[in-house]
């Protein structure tokens, strides 16, 4: 990341953090003299974050209420998954042999995730979940992509929150995250690729079904 970042691009990044780490929920408000108070920092800086927050797709304005996290509509959920398929698809594609240090980090994601299973910590198995299929992307050795797919898994936070029953919508994902990494790490990119194609069909699926009404 770089190192000359602006205050609001940092404080933007933060609350990124918060909302990929479930302590931002949909609904909830981002109450800007609160914000100027814990960054220690001004007005102008706390709305100027809010704003690249919102041009991410995170957050919206809503009259009466103040800036509050997004929630996302059953459309953008489609969307989000078009540029997810697109993305890690063709990390694994174009990807050789794993280096020792991106399976360190793959392993790591997917250690983070059984531990956090383990301990029934639904909300962290989400992120660490999330956390590996970062690094997928990761494989293409773009900053800008690695940018970019952050703001992703931010609105897919945000998808997971609808969930109801955060163990049932959770617990399918780690063994399949397994086989994808196991695929890549034997360098066999078909069956990784088509792995993970499947796992995100199934991801789309159960994730729409959040957003269809009666």
């Amino acid at each position: 990341m770089a190192l000359n970042l602006s205050l609001a691009d940092q404080i933007a990044l933060e609350l990124r953090a918060d909302i990929i780490g479930g302590r931002l929920l949909p609904g909830m408000a981002l109450v800007e003299v609160e914000l100027v108070k814990r960054y220690n920092a001004s007005r102008n800086t706390i709305r100027e974050a809010l704003h690249r927050l919102g041009q991410e797709g995170l957050t919206r304005y809503v009259r009466n209420k103040g800036v509050m996290v997004r929630r996302l509509e059953r459309e953008e959920v489609r969307d989000v998954f078009v540029v997810r398929r697109t993305l890690e698809l063709q990390a694994i594609a174009q990807s050789g042999a794993l280096t020792a240090d991106q399976c360190e980090r793959m392993q790591n994601a997917i250690d983070a995730t059984t531990l956090a299973r383990e301990r029934e910590d639904w909300r962290a198995v989400a992120t660490h979940s999330l956390a590996f299929h970062q690094q997928i992307v990761g494989l293409m050795r773009s900053p800008l992509f690695d940018d970019f797919f952050a703001q992703v898994i931010a609105q897919l936070r945000l998808v997971f929150c609808a969930a109801p029953d955060e163990q049932r919508f959770q617990s399918p994902w780690l063994e399949r995250d397994r086989e994808i990494y196991a695929l890549l790490v034997q360098a066999d990119k078909p069956a990784a690729g088509q792995a993970l194609s499947l796992y995100l069909d199934d991801s789309e699926r159960v994730s729409l079904a959040l957003f269809t009404h009666p």
